[in-house]
């Protein structure tokens, strides 16, 4: 679990980065959009469209452009005909691969995801094939030296509804089921202690190891992948030790 944490914090700090120059604003909009249609656009009954918006606000998202993308899935606005769509496969090492996209155009999305996987190394398979791999869960990240002491969090995250807390190195994990995220989520704040990362993920139930070439090549078509406008998020199961983190961010 260490390497899919240390992962998905970097993940979220570059994408915070990405936010301060608006590119990542356009796939915030879609996932709202996409849940306000599909489960209508009050938060309160709707846990998708309350957990986009939860994050469209962790990257500093105007109220007024949440509320549009709300009118735009609910149907108060025009706009695109967004709609989700999921592929599996298989990168470099066999490293398993989860790819959640938003599309106005499935064929367009279902041909640059195909190339970018053959580009790099590896190959899109057929639905269910890695799927099996993978439980989505709630996952809360919390730095240590920004939490309580062990008992004081674990005791904190389970009162509220959370199933597990695990060593994640410099950071403790909580994990939940998907719909007690925001409720966990909220209670570990309450207590004031600060969240660095809450999201609804695809974890792997087991990893692959990689060394720091393979790393490298893995790593190569996550960005190329997350990159990608239509895409939303990108799932694996690789696992990368610290000293190979490290070395990998020396070399940025």
């Amino acid at each position: 679990m260490s390497g899919h944490s240390k992962w998905a914090s970097i993940k979220h700090k570059k994408a915070a980065t990405d936010a301060k120059r608006g590119k990542i604003y356009a796939k915030l909009v879609r996932a709202i959009t996409v849940a306000a249609r599909e489960g209508g656009g009050d938060p309160a009954g709707n846990s998708t469209l309350a957990q986009a918006i939860e994050k469209a606000k962790s990257f500093n998202m105007p109220a007024d452009n949440i509320d549009r993308a709300i009118k735009k899935g609910t149907g108060e606005l025009g706009g695109e005909a967004y709609e989700s769509v999921t592929y599996e496969g298989y990168g470099p090492s066999g490293v398993a691969f989860i790819v959640e996209c938003m599309t106005d155009n499935r064929n367009r999305t279902a041909a640059d995801v195909r190339h970018t996987f053959s580009k790099r190394g590896g190959n899109v398979g057929t639905p269910g094939s890695v799927a099996w791999m993978f439980e989505r869960k709630g996952h809360l990240l919390v730095d240590k030296d920004k939490a309580p002491s062990e008992d004081d969090l674990l005791a904190i995250a389970i009162d509220a509804g959370a199933e597990d807390m695990r060593d994640g190195g410099d950071q403790w994990e909580i994990l939940t089921e998907p719909t007690e995220l925001m409720t966990v989520d909220a209670a570990v704040k309450n207590a004031g202690i600060e969240v660095e990362l809450a999201e609804i993920t695809m974890l792997p139930k087991t990893s692959t190891n990689l060394d720091i070439a393979e790393a490298r090549k893995v790593l190569r078509l996550v960005e190329d992948l997350e990159g990608h406008d239509d895409v939303q998020e990108v799932f694996a199961n690789f696992d990368i030790s610290d000293e190979v983190m490290n070395q990998l961010a020396e070399e940025d």
